[in-house]
C-alpha cells in the first residue's frame, strides 16, 4: 500500500490487487460484501493515519476508484469543520467507481512493439500510446477490447509491462501522444 499526503485534510492511497488479496479480498468483494468492505476501509484508514501522523475523527469522504488491472486508488478527505473533538468516532461516506480502461507502463518502446505483435494475435488493433517521464504508456478503452478477452489482454500486457497507477486523465494532460488511435494496428504496420 502506498500512501501520500495531499494536504492537511486529504491523503491518497494506492492498493494493488496483491495488497487486497493479502487482506483476503477479491475485486468482487468490494462490490458485494458491504460489511467486510467497511472493515477494510477502517483498517486502511487507521494504517494511513498512523503512517502520516494525523488523527482521523468526524466525517470522512472516501472516494475509491477501481482500476481494471492495477488495483484501487483511494482519496480520503476529512471535513475538519464538522469535527466535534469530544467525540471519538469516524463517519465515512464512500463513493466507489470502476475504470473501464487498461493502462500499462513500459520501460522501452521495444516492449510496446513486442506486446503489439502478441495483441494482434488476439485480434486487438486499437489502443493509444503515450510518453511521459521517460516511460511509454499503452492505454486501452473498453471499446478497444473485445468483451470476453480483457483477462487475456491483461495477462499478455503483464509479460511486457507493469500496470500503471497513473490515471488516463493525468497522462492525457501531461504526457506526449505518440499514437492517438489504433496503436496496435499502426505499430504492426510500421514495425513488421
Amino acid at each position: 500500500m502506498r500512501i501520500e499526503r495531499v494536504s492537511n485534510n486529504q491523503f491518497t492511497m494506492f492498493l494493488t490487487f496483491d495488497d487486497l488479496i493479502e487482506r483476503g479480498f477479491t475485486k468482487e468483494d468490494l462490490w458485494y460484501d458491504a460489511k467486510d468492505v467497511r472493515n477494510l476501509f477502517s483498517d486502511i484508514m487507521y494504517e494511513a493515519s498512523f503512517e502520516l501522523g494525523i488523527e482521523l475523527a468526524g466525517s470522512l469522504l472516501v472516494q475509491v476508484y477501481l482500476m481494471q488491472a492495477q488495483g484501487m486508488h483511494v482519496t480520503v478527505t476529512q471535513k475538519v469543520a464538522d469535527v466535534d473533538w469530544e467525540d471519538d468516532f469516524i463517519e465515512m461516506k464512500v463513493t466507489l467507481d470502476e475504470s473501464n480502461e487498461l493502462l500499462f507502463s513500459f520501460a522501452d518502446f521495444e516492449h510496446v512493439i513486442q506486446v503489439s505483435h502478441c495483441l494482434a494475435n488476439l485480434k486487438i488493433g486499437g489502443g493509444s500510446v503515450y510518453h511521459m517521464n521517460d516511460r511509454y504508456y499503452m492505454l486501452f478503452e473498453k471499446a478497444d477490447l473485445k468483451h470476453n478477452i480483457t483477462e487475456d489482454v491483461i495477462a499478455v500486457m503483464s509479460e511486457f509491462s507493469v500496470p500503471s497507477i497513473l490515471t488516463s486523465h493525468r497522462l492525457l494532460e501531461y504526457g506526449k501522444t505518440i499514437i492517438a488511435n489504433d496503436a496496435v494496428d499502426q505499430i504492426i504496420h510500421h514495425f513488421k
